[in-house]
């Protein structure tokens, strides 16, 4: 049979729509069905079930009426009874449908206007979800594209198969962009939303400087020197933390490029930005020297518990090291994820002075001695009333100017001050109504006791009801600022493994889980430990390392 001109202008149109938006061929005919099911509709009853067949080699429609075969029928434009049907199909069954030809069908302007808008409706839908697949899987990807539109500060970008936007906080400041500029930006989202797929597009991420890098550097590219950290203030300034899994390497060099050439390159796209390339090394102490470049330290003071450091600096060093607005230490605080405080030598001697001061004074009223035998016990490094107290006689009777009888009664003399401290607080703790069963909880001392009595904590329930984080605080990082919530038992020397041993016991004493319980969850949690250990080990071996 010939095809019309009609049926092949048909299949040539869905050909060219295919081409134009990029989807399959089957869907933009299978939209055209919809669309002259939709116009049969209108034209013989919407309640009647029309199929529409366009064969994608000839062009040519079918169309059929759908019946139901009934036992009765009710509705002879949607209904066929079975005798009449077994006619038509001796296979035909109760609940089968009976396909009726219908004539062609003249599309009027009505009807056409309609079909035109189902198509248009399905071609679109089509081609958004043909571009959220394309780019779903392409997030961390460094795109390029041509400004096609700005709105509000936003820029609207054509990649070709798709749009994408930079929202206006996602550029770098001052940077101004114009319809036809070229630009240059990284994938950080890709989401579906009701106008359809949106393609989010960032330059102040930083992991768009660190893919700039990769595509500068072929080593990082090929995987012999690794980015473990990116710190960023755009438009302004940079932090990167290299390490080489080759020692005949230099991350650093390498990254710079001869005469800068690799470095200025990237520093060209993000508008002059200035990066300053940081060895990354797994002693934290180190790692955080090397990233307060150009600052030189002269000591450090790490407490990992809260991951804050006491970096010590030369006078002349402090504002080199803190930076203009406090940037260069925001950024280093960014890169390594501690907390970081700055301080001179004279600042850090002053208060090593006080400290030394106020344990002088310590053992002066706990212990009634005089200011020398005060000064000589915080001088040995004792720092509190219960080290002097417990520690082995000889420790204390080695003391210049000491003998046994007078480290005798000097450890006399600590262990009544602390009993009397005991008393006072087991006191408060009653008059706080603090349970005695707390007490049978391992770990707690009489001063934590009072601790949890200020903060409603009054019973084993009181306890077992509480989170790690309520004893011991945590840690939100935000905007690359570190804000530190404080715990009740915040001041006490308890760790978080500490404060959950506490919280597992109280919830056995309180009956709600039993020891087998707590043994059980500690098997896995072990042979998790072991292999965790192994696969650290390997990792340690081959040089693999996880991302910082």
């Amino acid at each position: 049979m010939a095809i019309s001109a009609n049926r092949l202008e048909l299949l040539q149109i869905a050909d060219a729509v295919a081409r134009e938006k990029s989807i399959d061929r089957g869907i933009v005919i299978a939209a055209m069905e919809d669309a002259i099911q939709k116009a049969a509709r209108s034209r013989y009853g919407s309640e009647t079930e029309v199929r529409a067949e366009i064969n994608p080699r000839t062009g040519e429609i079918k169309l059929q009426r759908l019946l139901l075969v009934a036992e009765e029928v009710e509705n002879t434009s949607t209904e066929i009874g079975r005798e009449e049907a077994l006619r038509r199909n001796p296979m035909a069954q109760i609940g089968d449908f009976i396909a009726e030809p219908l004539p062609p069908l003249d599309f009027g302007r009505i009807a056409a206007q309609s079909a035109k808008q189902v198509i248009v409706q399905k071609v679109r839908e089509a081609e958004r979800d043909r571009q959220f697949d394309e780019f779903k899987d392409r997030i961390g990807e460094i795109v390029n594209g041509v400004v096609k539109r700005v709105e509000y500060g936003n820029v609207i970008v054509d990649l070709g198969r798709g749009e994408a936007i930079v929202r206006r906080d996602e550029l770098i400041p001052r940077e101004l962009f114009r319809t036809g500029d070229r630009v240059r930006a990284y994938i950080y989202d890709v989401r579906r939303e009701q106008r359809g797929p949106q393609v989010f597009l960032s330059r102040t991420h930083p992991q768009f400087m660190a893919k700039l890098f990769a595509q500068e550097v072929p080593e990082i590219y090929d995987g012999v020197i690794e980015i473990r950290a990116v710190a960023r203030d755009p438009g302004s300034r940079a932090k990167i933390a290299v390490i080489s899994k080759d020692s005949s390497i230099d991350p650093v060099g390498a990254c710079v490029g001869m005469r800068g050439s690799r470095v200025q390159a990237v520093v060209g796209e993000l508008q002059g930005e200035k990066i300053d390339i940081i060895p990354w090394n797994p002693d934290n102490a180190t790692f955080i020297v090397n990233a307060l470049q150009p600052a030189e330290v002269s000591k450090v003071v790490l407490d990992e518990d809260a991951e804050r450091i006491e970096v010590v600096v030369p006078d002349e060093q402090l504002s080199l090291a803190i930076g203009r607005r406090g940037q260069n230490v925001r950024l280093a605080s960014q890169l390594t994820g501690w907390a970081i405080d700055i301080m001179t030598e004279q600042d850090e001697s002053e208060r090593r002075q006080k400290e030394f001061a106020d344990r002088t004074q310590l053992f002066m009223d706990a212990l009634n001695v005089d200011e020398f035998v005060g000064q000589l016990l915080a001088s040995e490094g004792f720092a509190s009333v219960e080290e002097v107290a417990y520690v082995e006689r000889d420790e204390v009777a080695t003391i210049e100017g000491f003998d046994e009888e007078t480290a005798d009664e000097i450890q006399a003399r600590a262990r009544e001050y602390l009993e009397e401290i005991e008393a006072k607080l087991d006191e408060e703790r009653r008059e706080l109504g603090v349970s005695d069963d707390l007490r049978a909880i391992d770990g707690l001392t009489t001063a934590m006791l009072v601790a949890l009595g200020k903060d409603d904590v009054k019973s084993v329930e009181d306890l077992a009801g509480c989170a790690t984080d309520d004893l011991v605080g945590w840690t939100e990082r935000a905007n690359g600022e570190t804000t530190r919530h404080e715990g009740t038992l915040t001041g006490f020397d308890v760790s978080r493994a500490d404060a959950e041993a506490m919280i597992m016991a109280a919830r056995v004493e309180a009956g709600w889980i039993s020891e087998e319980d707590l043994v059980e969850d500690e098997a896995p949690a072990d042979e998790d430990a072991a292999g965790d250990e192994d696969e650290q080990s390997g990792i340690a071996a081959s040089g693999v390392v996880h991302e910082v």
